[in-house]
């Protein structure tokens, strides 16, 4: 009885771990769903910055530009750092792993489902008969009934 009870637990820890993962998803992808943000993340990619420095190529406030910061942050796409009288603005790159594990597991789906759709048009390719008409595969005995 002991095994089927570790049994749920580790499911129920599997399931909360799937959650916790889907949620952090959710928070990243709407983080990046607006172009301002993801123009952040890009500029990030380079170097650390101030908001000041990641604000003056906008023209909107220092203000708006920290409340896209903060989005990200809660994101844990950024985090923000203090050195002496400078807080400068750091891109968390382990969040991009989680994301590319997400796409990664959708993009083998996809090519796999390709393969499977290649491997369906180059066997009616061989079933065309010479004037390019396909031909239906021959009947078998228990199909004619």
């Amino acid at each position: 009885m002991m095994e089927g009870g570790r049994s749920v637990e580790i499911n129920q820890l599997v399931e909360e771990r799937l959650d916790v993962d889907d949620e952090r998803l959710n928070r990243v992808f709407s983080a990046l769903a607006d172009p301002t943000r993801r123009d952040l993340v890009a500029r990030l990619a380079t170097r650390d910055a101030t908001v000041g420095e990641l604000a003056a190529p906008y023209d909107i406030s220092l203000q708006a530009v920290s409340k896209h910061l903060k989005v990200l942050e809660d994101s844990g796409l950024v985090t923000r750092s203090r050195e002496a009288q400078r807080r400068p603005v750091h891109l968390e790159a382990e969040v991009f792993d989680l994301m590319t594990k997400w796409i990664e597991r959708y993009r083998q789906e996809a090519e796999a489902r390709y393969r499977r759709l290649d491997a369906l048009l180059d066997e009616l390719a061989e079933q065309e008969d010479p004037a390019g008409q396909t031909t239906a595969p021959p009947l078998r005995d228990e199909d004619a009934s």
